[in-house]
């Protein structure tokens, strides 16, 4: 409580002086910080007074519709715009880089002498890859040129075999036709008792002995024959082999089959190259094209030769111009189970997705210098 202080004003004179009027003034309250502020009193209301501020009922109906409405339209308008967007433009980040990827296996097999490549290494089509040891080769060579000389001596033997005998069968046949003629003669001769009986039988033994000769002859030249077949059979053989061992002497040298890029190297000098396991691989550089899966409502419109632009990840902010190539006609529905069709996963964070459909995509006139890896990713974009 606090006392005012009255006026200093002095009375007029002869007036009697009252006494001074305090006033008193009451202290505001103090509120407490923690004291909650007392809520005013509500004013009564009369029962039969309308609510001012309620909103009527179907005022608020009409406006949650017209909310309604334009939510719907709104996303309404979005899908329509999007059919649009999607007919003039199919867009695909599913793609990737994709070459021939070349395995390079030994034809024979043997311990490597020689690794003329490195990994990463560019190279060309006939280039050096590694060399084999080609001394067993060399060696088995040397034993069919033996062979071959030693079945074109037993053929020239039979050769001369043959001629002896053709020429025995001759002389035999001569003497033959001489005993048939003395045969006959010493007959007629001892039917007219001209001649002794001995020198008939002389005649007739003659007969049968150039007879003998001759079956002889024959046999020979059969069997002369025969060997000459047989000895040119088996140095047709050896001839044969030969080859095949020359063959497999130049198969110690591995070349490359093609122009590209050694990848994942692990071949060393001393390793066992075995015939037809391959040991290095060699990415093609004359196959580069780029795999896009697209949902299957967008290659209705694709053409072949239609174009197509690409970005790749490893040459990001550049668009390559590129053109359709192909577009599959057949895809498999089960991982692994045909080899032949290209299977394409449809789940992605286990949500299921369309089935998307390999497209072939290659660039057109790529810029020099343009480095492209198998497998990096890429996206595609197509104006069908």
């Amino acid at each position: 409580m606090s006392v005012t202080a009255p006026s200093s004003d002095p009375p007029p004179p002869g007036t009697k002086p009252e006494p001074p009027a305090v006033r008193i003034v009451e202290p505001a309250p103090t509120v407490s910080p923690e004291a909650p502020a007392a809520e005013p009193a509500p004013s009564p209301v009369p029962a039969s007074a309308p609510a001012a501020a309620e909103t009527p009922r179907p005022e608020r109906e009409t406006s949650r519709l017209r909310r309604l409405l334009t939510v719907g339209g709104t996303l309404l308008g979005l899908f329509v715009v999007y059919q649009i967007l999607v007919y003039f433009v199919a867009y695909t980040d599913d793609a990737y880089v994709r070459s021939d990827l070349v395995a390079v296996a030994s034809e024979v097999t043997g311990p490597i002498l020689q690794v003329h490549v490195v990994d990463n290494q560019d190279i060309k089509k006939g280039d050096p890859l590694f060399t084999i040891d080609p001394q067993p080769f060399q060696l088995i060579v040397n034993q069919r040129q033996a062979q071959i000389e030693e079945q074109r001596a037993l053929l020239k033997v039979s050769q001369e075999e043959l001629s002896s005998s053709q020429a025995a069968l001759a002389a035999s046949t001569s003497a033959h036709t001489y005993a048939q003629q003395q045969q006959h003669r010493y007959a007629d001769l001892a039917k007219s008792e001209y001649a002794p009986r001995a020198e008939l039988d002389k005649a007739n033994d003659d007969l049968r002995r150039t007879a003998a000769e001759m079956r002889i002859s024959e046999f020979a030249i059969e069997k002369a024959r025969n060997g000459i077949v047989a000895h040119q059979a088996a140095l047709n053989l050896a001839m044969a082999e030969m080859a095949t061992a020359q063959w497999a002497l130049g198969k110690t040298q591995v070349l490359s089959p093609t122009d590209g890029s050694i990848t994942n190297l692990t071949v060393r000098k001393g390793d066992t190259a075995n015939a037809n396991v391959p040991i290095i691989g060699i990415v093609d550089a004359h196959a580069w094209r780029i795999m896009a899966n697209y949902k299957q409502d967008y290659i209705r419109s694709f053409t072949i030769g239609g174009e197509a632009w690409v970005w790749l990840d490893s040459q990001p902010f550049h668009l390559h111009r590129a053109r359709i190539d192909g577009i599959a006609r057949g895809f498999s529905r089960e991982v692994g189970q045909e080899k032949l069709l290209p299977y394409v996963a449809p789940t992605t964070d286990w949500i299921r997705l369309q089935r998307r459909i390999p497209v072939t995509i290659t660039l057109v006139d790529p810029p020099p210098g343009l480095k492209l890896y198998m497998g990096a990713d890429a996206r595609t974009i197509i104006f069908p």
